[in-house]
């Protein structure tokens, strides 16, 4: 494939790249990396079901908060504001739109897909194959600069989360107990709140609009530890992705009977 024309002065290649070694594969991996998650997200939604185990009080994360009418009894722990609209319109419908803004709009999760997905580039020093580039001052892209306002609606999923977490250790007896689920979701929740306090747009608040660090020694050491955090930014956001899915597929599995929790106390 020839490249587009290049600025005066420039040398013009007729081939696409110089690049001799597997440049496809790394956006093609993540191309299909994504496209899982993406499929195994819209059939658990749809599926509507095996997300509550009462027992144990495990709640599958594609479903938390349930606040929906639709929810199964015991699963809305912060009642049910939405009401039933039937099956094209399942719980998660309702919180999933501020779930998935903020890793859309993730400037890591934008990398990715831009490159994946779009060819925008595929990769380094490899030509795009779109003739012009608007970046993102269009409708869609443009509504990647509110990645900030998702971020605290990402807050409030985290600390959702976290209660969901607390409540899973619960023994068959009502009092306290361990099970394998309950130790998947601490995982779950420490990866979740690493990843978003690893958000760019958490660092800049932390330490943005500060001219001297010195003259605000607790807004820099928590700016030093966010900064630190965010150079993880990419490993955080591929491990927490996994993580939540891992977590809900368990969750589906036990409450679909199709093996017992392992319990490792009560």
């Amino acid at each position: 494939m020839s490249a587009p024309p290049t600025a005066a002065g420039r040398a013009r290649i007729s081939v696409r790249t110089l690049r001799t070694d597997r440049w496809w594969l790394p956006p093609l991996i993540t191309l299909l990396a994504l496209l899982a998650f993406v499929v195994y997200g819209v059939i658990r939604t749809f599926m509507n079901q095996w997300y509550w185990v009462p027992e144990y009080h495990y709640l599958a994360p594609f479903y938390s908060p349930c606040l929906s009418v639709a929810c199964v009894p015991g699963a809305s722990h912060w009642g049910q504001p939405a009401p039933d609209l039937g099956p094209f319109v399942p719980p998660p419908i309702f919180v999933l739109p501020f779930v998935l803004g903020f890793r859309l709009t993730c400037y890591y999760y934008r990398k990715a897909y831009y490159r994946s997905f779009w060819a925008s580039p595929p990769a380094c020093a490899v030509s795009e194959p779109h003739r012009r580039y608007t970046g993102e001052t269009r409708f869609p892209l443009i509504m990647q600069n509110v990645h900030r306002y998702f971020f605290y609606a990402a807050l409030l999923v985290a600390a959702v989360l976290t209660y969901d977490m607390a409540i899973a250790f619960r023994g068959a007896d009502g009092g306290f107990g361990i099970g394998l689920g309950s130790l998947l979701m601490v995982v779950n929740v420490v990866l979740l709140w690493a990843y978003t306090l690893s958000c760019h747009s958490c660092r800049h608040l932390i330490g943005g609009r500060i001219n001297h660090f010195s003259k605000h020694p607790v807004r820099y050491w928590f700016w030093t530890r966010i900064t630190w955090l965010n150079g993880k930014h990419m490993l955080l956001a591929w491990a927490s992705l996994v993580s939540v899915a891992l977590v809900d597929l368990y969750v589906m599995l036990i409450a679909s009977g199709a093996f017992p929790d392992p319990r490792l106390f009560n």
